[in-house]
């Protein structure tokens, strides 16, 4: 199929083939990388991620998941300084505007690129969702320091990055409903044979307004500026949370409460956050694409369509204990759902490079079959290497994010999570007139991140 290819568009695919993109397997990559995690092995983790990124010139992704494990490990200045790099890549593309030469020039590689070979050699801009996430975490890590003017600034940010997506995606949204009716495609995701379909259609994917926009971190925009007395800027968030999760009385409570009298001078407000999981993979399946090359001849071609896989080995944190004390936490956030949800918008612009492709493969075929006849086949008979789905995407990002508010004393109090053993507990201190407990979870291993961790003595 490949050989037949005009030598211009070759030599854009050597171009763009550089680095191995369209081979390298990042789901398998950061598998390993998780399993360390999910075995405690953090710095394990982070050697794992400089050996499958050797090159000097770090990508987007680089920066995302090294971010992560750092804050895992309450590394906040380390984590920091990744993130802020992820965020300034993002922020460059964004403040971009191509010459409309280049513009044209880069799209039509791009889409070369992508009918031709596979997904993986577009540079990974991140998803929405991601974006979003990066400086919501970012804000979180200052909370977790008692930095509510950084993490003001890092809300701010937040807001703006969601305006911008909005009105992108609502033009790109177009752009593939137009390219799709121009090349005549119909096929819909519900009639990929073998798909599973059901992931997309799940009644919580579907209830969510968009696949970018998060109730944590509207709420989260609340509390801080709650907690720096400017409440008439809290509402909003409040109320942005409530139209994002709809029903749930704790976000109504947070709005419901707000002009009520604040901690006393020896007590603080509380906001537990538990981080629960880690963000679905992305895998690649085949599906058998039929494709109607004439009246009488019809060709199957195997064409790889992304799947989410989600985390099903970190067990529901359904509370917290604190001084022996149980706290219900309630689930604001799935990055999972947002996740199908950015699949489920994205699948028709998916479905018309992946049609390309088909029929390359199906036309490929049928001028075997001429060629050979004894050996025709109504189902295309070569392996292709390329046809594999993009499978990158932030993995080490947190699933479900959870939480509880409530008082305390100010001093110190002991936090852990009823399955978890006595011993595998947290010492805090509470020093605030606000504060965030942040709390990682995943797979068996639980970390308490920020500055009221109250280390061991060491005898």
């Amino acid at each position: 199929m490949r050989h037949c290819l005009p030598f211009c568009l070759l030599l854009s695919l050597i171009v763009q083939l550089s680095g191995c993109a369209a081979y390298r397997n990042y789901d398998q990559e950061m598998q390993q990388t998780i399993d360390q995690m999910a075995q405690g092995n953090l710095n394990e983790a982070l050697y794992l991620m400089e050996l499958h990124n050797p090159w000097e010139d770090k990508d987007l992704l680089y920066y995302l998941e090294r971010g992560a494990i750092l804050s895992a490990g309450t590394n906040l200045p380390k984590s920091q300084e990744a993130w802020r790099s992820a965020d300034r890549m993002i922020f460059q593309r964004e403040e971009t505007i191509p010459s409309a030469p280049i513009k044209l020039l880069t799209r039509f590689g791009n889409e070369m690129g992508t009918m031709l070979v596979n997904d993986k050699l577009l540079r990974y801009e991140g998803y929405d969702y991601e974006k979003v996430m990066l400086t919501t975490e970012m804000a979180l890590n200052q909370l977790a320091e008692n930095d509510f003017d950084g993490a003001r600034a890092d809300i701010k940010k937040t807001h703006e990055r969601e305006t911008l997506i909005a009105r992108q995606r609502e033009r790109q949204y177009e752009e593939a409903e137009e390219q799709a009716k121009s090349q005549g495609i119909t096929l819909h995701y519900k009639d990929l044979q073998g798909y599973p379909v059901t992931i997309l259609d799940a009644a919580q994917v579907i209830a969510l307004k968009n696949g970018y926009q998060s109730a944590f971190s509207h709420y989260l925009a609340g509390f801080t500026y709650e907690a720096l007395g400017e409440r008439t800027l809290a509402a909003p968030g409040y109320r942005q949370a409530i139209e994002l999760r709809p029903g749930l009385r704790f976000l109504e409570n947070a709005l419901r409460n707000l002009d009520k009298p604040g901690p006393a001078g020896d007590e603080s407000e509380i906001l537990i956050v538990v981080q629960a999981g880690f963000a679905p993979a992305r895998s690649s399946v085949q599906v058998p694409i039929p494709v109607r090359l004439n009246e009488n001849l019809t060709i199957i071609a195997p064409i790889s369509f992304p799947v989410m896989v989600p985390d099903t080995l970190t067990p529901p944190v359904p509370s917290v204990l604190v001084d022996g004390k149980q706290y219900p936490l309630t689930m604001i956030n799935s990055v999972t759902d947002m996740a199908m949800r950015t699949l489920r918008d994205d699948m028709p612009a998916i479905i018309s490079r992946a049609m390309f492709r088909a029929n390359m493969a199906a036309i490929s075929q049928a001028q075997k079959n001429e060629r050979d006849p004894a050996k025709a086949s109504l189902v295309v008979t070569d392996h292709d290497p390329f046809e594999e789905a993009d499978t990158r995407t932030w993995r080490t990002l947190p699933d479900k994010t959870l939480v509880a508010r409530l008082r305390l004393k100010k001093g110190l109090h002991r936090v852990r999570f009823p399955y978890f053993r006595a011993e595998d507990g947290f010492t805090v201190r509470v020093d605030q007139n606000h504060q965030v407990f942040n709390l990682r979870v995943f797979m068996g291993q639980n970390y308490f991140v920020g500055s009221a961790l109250v280390l061991p003595e060491t005898p």
